[in-house]
């Protein structure tokens, strides 16, 4: 519960936050990126609200005068579409010995970059406060698989991070790849 007042609300929301947020963010982003390059999935599911929206649409090549079609909207295809129940599903998988496609398993290297963080308008965001955090980020995620198999997926995240005790949560993730057409034989890497 905020206990801003309204002045301060208003003059918080859709605004920059502090250096502190900014270095706090960071870190629970370099955090995440070591979870998953260590495998330790069940861990980073922890860094994940428990109404987690994860979202990464597809994309197709557009003119410049059609670009706001390039990107498939909410319900159309997506390379995922997940909850955090779901992704938890996929994580048990890992570990059942029926996940083909990770057995064995790849490595991988989370780079996150360019993050700019600023204070959820609610007004823009219904569902949040101005205690959220909107970041936005850029990754390059290099997977390495068996002896010959190797991508590199790169792209965008927008996430709302939310505050739950003394850390962050991610509570939503769009996830924007700038490949419209993966060469990966499969995607099971997460972002």
């Amino acid at each position: 519960m905020s206990t801003a007042t309204p002045e301060q609300t208003r003059s918080r929301a859709g605004k920059r936050a502090d250096r502190d947020t900014h270095f706090e963010v960071e870190q629970f982003y370099y955090e995440e990126a070591a979870l998953l390059d260590d495998g330790r999935y069940a861990d980073w599911l922890g860094l994940l609200a428990d109404d987690l929206e994860y979202w990464a649409p597809t994309r197709t090549n557009r003119l410049r005068r059609q670009q706001s079609l390039s990107v498939s909207p909410r319900g159309g295809t997506a390379f995922y579409d997940e909850t955090k129940d779901s992704l938890a599903w996929r994580i048990r998988r890992f570990d059942s010995g029926m996940a083909w496609s990770e057995d064995p398993p790849s490595r991988t290297r989370h780079l996150v970059t360019n993050v700019m963080v600023q204070h959820v308008d609610p007004a823009e965001h219904p569902h949040f406060t101005e205690d959220d955090l909107q970041v936005r980020s850029a990754f390059l995620v290099y997977r390495n698989r068996l002896e010959r198999e190797e991508n590199v997926f790169a792209g965008s995240r927008t996430d709302v991070l939310r505050r739950v005790g003394d850390g962050l949560r991610v509570a939503r993730r769009t996830i924007l790849l700038d490949q419209n057409i993966l060469q990966a034989k499969n995607i099971s890497t997460f972002f």
